[in-house]
């Protein structure tokens, strides 16, 4: 479903360029949940917005389905991969109603019946029509993520691509989030690619894993893997002892 190869991606900086993503490749089977992870400026975020061309690329292909993506994204290929940010406040308008952010996508991609897929939309977040006429300010972290997931379902993509979704939200939160990710993906068929720097979420998510370090992608492994600690890079092995935390002596 997705092939990313070779991806490279700069940004201009005063006084020269930065190379966030250095020759990164990997292949998403469809329906595979896929994760990437890694600290902080590993890259792995700009991968997730280079395949949904909201970065370009410098060098390298992406194909979705073995058609390869070129710097601007028809407004089929955007039907077909949404996006869910990290931060559901910021990516929520703050001005408008939930009915018109789910509506607004509708309208652009020409779909009929948006009554009923509002409030289809909404019920597949375990969220009511009581939520249609509010406003981002009025909702939960928890309940305004579950708005911005809908919204990104609304379209019935083929490819969720989420980063981070859950960081921004309290714990008690995260686990309903997962949950409801972990559904949605599999009642829909979905293929999904999820970025996280917490290895217990993507190992729940996620049926494999990038390993992701100053750009460049280092190995991919299987949950089960990831669980055991069987790692060929030693920053992989670095990465998951730091996630068991530390014990006591």
């Amino acid at each position: 479903m997705i092939e990313v190869t070779d991806l490279t991606v700069a940004f201009r900086i005063a006084g020269g360029t930065v190379t966030a993503v250095r020759q990164a490749g990997f292949a998403v089977a469809a329906g595979e949940s896929f994760g990437i992870v890694g600290e902080s400026g590993s890259g792995k975020s700009t991968v997730l917005r280079a395949i949904a061309g909201l970065v370009p690329a410098r060098d390298g292909a992406i194909r979705i389905e073995g058609r390869a993506m070129g710097a601007r994204r028809s407004r089929t290929d955007r039907r077909a991969l949404q996006f869910v940010f990290q931060d559901p406040y910021a990516s929520l308008h703050p001005r408008q109603t939930v009915d018109r952010l789910l509506r607004e996508p509708l309208a652009i991609q020409g779909f009929s019946e948006p009554e009923r897929r509002i409030v289809a939309a909404l019920a597949s977040v375990d969220l009511g029509p009581q939520f249609r006429f509010r406003y981002p300010h009025q909702l939960s972290g928890g309940q305004r993520q579950r708005v911005a997931i809908a919204r990104a379902l609304i379209l019935e993509p083929r490819i969720l691509l989420l980063d981070e979704p859950t960081s921004a939200l309290d714990v008690s939160v995260q686990a309903e989030i997962l949950n409801l990710l972990a559904r949605l993906r599999a009642e829909r068929g979905l293929t999904s690619i999820l970025v996280s720097h917490d290895l217990a979420v993507v190992a729940h998510l996620c049926a494999r894993i990038a390993v992701m370090r100053g750009g460049r992608l280092l190995e991919v492994l299987d949950a089960a893997q990831l669980r055991a600690g069987e790692a060929k890079e030693a920053y992989t092995r670095e990465l998951i002892a730091a996630s068991r935390g530390y014990r006591r002596a």
